[in-house]
């Protein structure tokens, strides 16, 4: 199985400047290429009624692709290569040739989806003030980089040699690179493994290595061997109410950690010293490092929660993890304007609704799910999504819409004695979607009906999981 290791590296002065020599040819390679495709996109289109006999056709040429860009890079190797805006010489030489390779590679994926981006544009609407569309799908027009947005290079396995192995170190060779990088080992690598390749990243706080490594201790995992029963499954609802992050079919919630709100005074007192300073000067420069640090800091938080939480799921010892399919570039998107018979703008809402867009995008669900699909399959187990459709209005238990306002959070059911939570009911519906034994449910009149159910064969075991408080690190037969 392949698995990426993350470490901090510690290159010497020369170490350091050679390696920025490398993001600079590679950030000029990118934009070279992304110019040239530019240019063809705009020179090799006309208006569909255009005519050679009244106006004036441009000179077609080939399409530029992947392997004829990557044609250019023994000509570019000849002889130095000035940059116009800064006079700089570069030499293409000093770079591993895969590396630049790789720089193609990524012009010509983003150049890919531009393209399918905008022929498709006229079908499948977009969300505004994003670069994907309705689907989901990355179209966004690429966008050439600097340096604060090309931190990465690609170096292949060929080209790295590990020289020796000690209890906390690890010292690598690159080619083109004189002397050995010593790679800080947090975590201990497999044994056997076979490197792949590594990505070499620029950080705020310095440089990081990610070793793409593969490990034979770990089997490939074929996620569609494993058949969801109501035993070993286990529905997460996306809680964004307080301090609940996720709340499970097993009755319980986890807690979320809300990074950014918390740095978020913090980061806004550094953002407004930065932005009062003069651009360009020493102090700007400073207080941008310590901004990008601030950053930093809420990033690293914001996984480390999440791989933590996605471990204790793990713990349960499920083997299927269903959860909403959440459209998270429509709920934290911007209201629409709304104004009145003399153009005037009127409230709609927004001021409240940016809150509520922090908080998802604080919470960060999508990276959750991503991480724990990660996890799982290491685990042996898999994770679906399911439509989340009606499942926070339905008890879980019979077929009677409760929830059908926001604020209603908790239901106190007479007949059976229970306090159900509505997030906990969602998880226990969410469940059920996954084993299509959600009731069917129709719009009549503007009113929910439910036309086709099978409620009553899952009432006694959901009803014996409402009754049982049962943590995530404590095991208990009841719950089972």
């Amino acid at each position: 199985m392949l698995l990426n290791y993350q470490y901090r590296i510690y290159p010497n002065t020369n170490q350091k400047l050679e390696l920025n020599y490398w993001l600079r040819v590679c950030k000029y390679w990118y934009n070279k290429q992304l110019g040239d495709r530019f240019n063809w996109w705009e020179n090799n289109r006309n208006s569909i009624n255009a005519c050679r006999l009244i106006c004036s056709l441009p000179e077609l040429r080939d399409h530029p692709n992947f392997y004829s860009q990557k044609k250019q890079l023994p000509i570019l190797k000849e002889d130095l290569i000035k940059v116009v805006s800064s006079g700089e010489l570069l030499d293409f030489t000093r770079v591993p040739s895969q590396t630049l390779q790789d720089v193609s590679k990524r012009v010509d994926l983003a150049f890919s989806r531009f393209i399918q981006g905008s022929q498709s544009r006229a079908r499948v609407p977009r969300v505004e003030g994003t670069g994907v569309d309705s689907n989901g799908v990355r179209a966004g027009k690429p966008r050439f980089k600097n340096a604060a947005r090309y931190r990465t290079m690609r170096i292949e396995g060929q080209a790295i040699t590990i020289e020796r192995i000690e209890k906390d170190w690890l010292f690598l060779s690159f080619s083109k690179l004189k002397g050995w990088i010593k790679v800080r080992l947090h975590r201990r690598l497999p044994d056997g493994f076979v490197l792949k390749n590594a990505l070499l990243t620029n950080k705020a706080d310095g440089w990081y290595i990610t070793i793409c490594l593969e490990d034979p201790s770990v089997p490939n995992f074929s996620p569609d061997n494993i058949i969801p029963t109501w035993d070993n499954t286990l529905g997460l609802d996306a809680v964004l109410h307080e301090d609940d992050y996720l709340a499970t079919s097993y009755n319980n919630k986890l807690p979320s950690l809300k990074s950014f709100r918390k740095s978020e005074k913090r980061l806004a007192r550094i953002s407004n010293r930065k932005s009062a300073k003069k651009k360009g000067s020493k102090s700007r420069r400073k207080l941008a490092k310590k901004e990008a640090r601030v950053h930093q800091r809420i990033a690293r938080a914001r996984i480390d929660h999440a791989f933590k939480t996605a471990h204790a799921l793990i713990r349960t010892n499920k083997k299927v993890f269903l959860y909403e399919d959440l459209k998270l570039i429509s709920l934290s998107k911007r209201n629409k304007a709304k104004q009145d018979e003399n153009g005037k703008y009127l409230p709609n809402g927004q001021s409240a609704k940016s809150g509520l867009n922090k908080s998802w995008n604080d919470a960060a669900f999508g990276q959750f799910f991503t991480i724990l699909e990660y996890i799982a399959g290491k685990a042996g187990a898999r994770t679906i999504a399911v439509k989340p459709a009606y499942t926070s209005q339905l008890l879980a238990y019979r077929d009677e819409f409760i929830f059908t306002d926001r604020d209603i959070r908790e239901y106190w059911d007479e007949f059976e004695s229970l306090k159900v939570d509505r997030d906990v009911n969602a998880a226990i519906n969410i469940k059920r979607v996954g084993l299509g034994l959600f009731p069917t449910i129709k719009r009549r009149k503007g009113n929910l009906v439910v036309t086709e159910s099978t409620t009553n064969s899952t009432s006694k075991e959901v009803l014996e999981t409402l009754k049982c408080t049962r943590s995530l690190q404590r095991s208990s037969s009841r719950c089972r």
